[in-house]
């Protein structure tokens, strides 16, 4: 770990090396939370809200319509995507998830399977030509939901089988997976 190296150096090359080093992690800290903060200010001043968004139909049934365009990065397979969303089951408006507010975002691993806390096929699908800021009403058909099986999310609720599903999804970053 960093306490061996740094006590190896220290140790071969005196005082100076460790404390160098020591300096070297901390620039580095330093330089990628203001990398960070950059890029989130460049992702929100690219973002735009649409007033009459078209929907717009995909070949697999997956609808969408877009509420903000983000000014951000599109999610490629590999990349480590934070999103905030609220699932509706659309037949009854019950919600089985919601991570707006105050409670934690979901990320995940784009194109890795299985998804969890709420994710589905079809939501990928709709994620795949988002930037990172942007906002997106999105209708899943029951194939690219949860299918025959349903879901149970216990407190928060539950999927039948076979629903089509109703999500309103902020992407609210995309980074290069660690």
């Amino acid at each position: 770990s960093t306490d061996w190296i740094a006590s190896s150096l220290t140790r071969r090359f005196g005082l100076g090396a460790g404390l160098g080093y020591v300096g070297f992690l901390a620039f580095g800290v330093i330089s990628e939370q203001i990398k960070t903060r950059t890029e989130v200010a460049l992702e929100e001043q690219g973002s735009r809200e649409i007033q009459d968004g078209k929907e717009t139909v995909l070949p697999n049934g997956v609808r969408f319509t877009d509420l903000v365009i983000g000014g951000g990065a599109s999610p490629k397979r590999g990349d480590l995507v934070v999103v905030d969303l609220v699932g509706r089951v659309t037949s009854t408006g019950e919600k089985f998830v919601d991570t707006i507010g105050n409670k934690r975002p979901l990320v995940f691993v784009y194109g890795a399977k299985p998804y969890s806390g709420g994710m589905c096929d079809g939501l990928e699908f709709a994620l795949a030509s988002m930037n990172a800021g942007g906002e997106r009403r999105v209708i899943v058909p029951p194939a690219l939901g949860f299918g025959e099986r349903g879901e149970d999310f216990g407190a928060q609720g539950r999927v039948d089988p076979d629903q089509e599903l109703e999500f309103v999804v902020q992407l609210r970053k995309v980074s290069i997976s660690p």
